[in-house]
């Protein structure tokens, strides 16, 4: 493999050529310097680069116009961003290149040290590895009704663990393929032309049944364990789909009050009353609600006051890294608190190491659910998991 080209995007020579001697200790990199975003996006359009290292306080174009400049170029580089400003405004300029499908890999407070580079380029060295992202080549609308007829595409269960006890006590079904010829593909390789071919409704009763099978297969070794689904919000459109989600559930043998619905923000139903008249029918019907991906995107707190929700499911994007960033970890307390005085079960995701692990435990966070508890799992292999947890009767 070639080594990785990086475009340094600096104004101060000095800290240029400090850049340039910590990266020489780490390994042998292709690396282009420009003094400002001008000069950057000037050399973007000569050649590629596999990552974009940008200041932000920067004379004439600063970092936050080039990001801006850098979304509108025809091949994206990874970006990672470093500023002797606050971490907010770090955050602030890496959600602007998140919103503009820019992928950001790192964010870097000055003065920068071996350490945070060499994190930076283990991730890029991942990037690099991994198999291409997006839609595989030949998935169209017939392919994935083939898929969904075959019994192809699996519900897998990431569990979720309570912090009180460290037990698993609830689970997320996710969507894998079984790919006759590409083996398993995780939904970021097949769920865009899913959504495009208007096919989740399909995805939601095939879920729907294969994670009620699961439950009645752990309900039979002792173990009640709750299963989330995502349920994309715009399905609420449909005015009688409570009643025929519930009466799948039933003529399927399953628990209405076992099921949580996890209402997704990626789409938004025609009309707001639509939503709420969905989360009450549902609510109404038995099911647990939950308000998805809390802090991401559009959710608000007067959603989370007026839609009858059972609990508040906070994103990986407050949680990663909030060990290690104390605003972080008073928006995280804040949320916590909020969420347990309307007595909602607060679930942390996307935790990754055992320093936010303790942190979510110090604010008295509810459940966690991330890469340091499990990947998600097939219901096989998820039983394995409940029975490694320990006997059921000590639930």
């Amino acid at each position: 493999m070639k080594p990785c080209s990086l475009l340094i995007v600096e104004d101060h020579p000095f800290q240029h050529l400090y850049l340039q001697s910590l990266l020489n200790e780490l390994g042998v990199f292709d690396v282009v310097g420009a003094r400002d975003g001008e000069a950057a996006l000037a050399c973007l359009k000569q050649r590629d680069f596999d990552l974009v290292l940008t200041d932000l306080l920067m004379p004439g174009m600063d970092g936050v116009q080039f990001i801006q400049g850098l979304a509108a170029h025809r091949s994206r580089p990874a970006l990672a961003i470093m500023s002797a400003a606050s971490r907010r405004m770090l955050m602030g300029a890496s959600l602007v290149a998140s919103n503009l499908q820019v992928k950001v890999i790192g964010l870097i407070s000055k003065p920068v040290n071996t350490a945070a580079l060499r994190c930076l380029i283990d991730q890029l060295q991942a990037l690099r590895q991994a198999p291409p992202a997006g839609t595989r080549e030949g998935i169209d609308r017939q392919s994935l009704l083939q898929a969904l007829d075959n019994g192809e595409l699996h519900a897998w269960f990431q569990p979720k663990k309570a912090l009180s006890n460290g037990r698993i006590v609830a689970a997320e079904a996710l969507v894998r393929w079984m790919h006759p010829e590409h083996g398993t593909l995780l939904p970021g390789a097949f769920l865009p032309a899913l959504v495009a071919c208007g096919l989740e409704e399909r995805l939601l009763w095939c879920v729907l049944e294969q994670a009620i099978a699961a439950q009645i297969v752990w309900r039979q070794q002792g173990y009640d364990i709750p299963v989330s689904i995502n349920l994309p919000t715009h399905l609420l459109n449909s005015h009688d789909l409570p009643d025929r989600i519930h009466a799948f559930v039933l003529a399927h043998q399953g628990l209405p009050a076992r099921i949580c619905f996890e209402l997704m923000e990626c789409s938004v139903p025609d009309d707001i009353s639509n939503f709420y008249a969905g989360a009450c029918r549902l609510r109404i019907k038995g099911f647990e609600l939950s308000q998805d991906d809390f802090g991401k995107g559009y959710s608000s707190y007067m959603n989370l006051v007026s839609a009858p929700f059972t609990e508040l499911k906070i994103d990986r994007t407050l949680v990663q890294g909030c060990n290690a960033n104390e605003e972080l970890a008073q928006a995280l307390t804040s949320i916590v608190s909020l969420g347990r005085q309307l007595g909602l079960t607060v679930v942390a995701e996307g935790v990754e190491t055992a320093q936010e692990l303790a942190l979510l435990r110090k604010i008295d966070c509810t459940q966690v659910q991330g890469f340091l508890i499990s990947h998600a799992v097939s219901a096989d292999q998820f039983q394995q998991l409940l029975t490694h947890d320990g006997p059921a009767n000590a639930y």
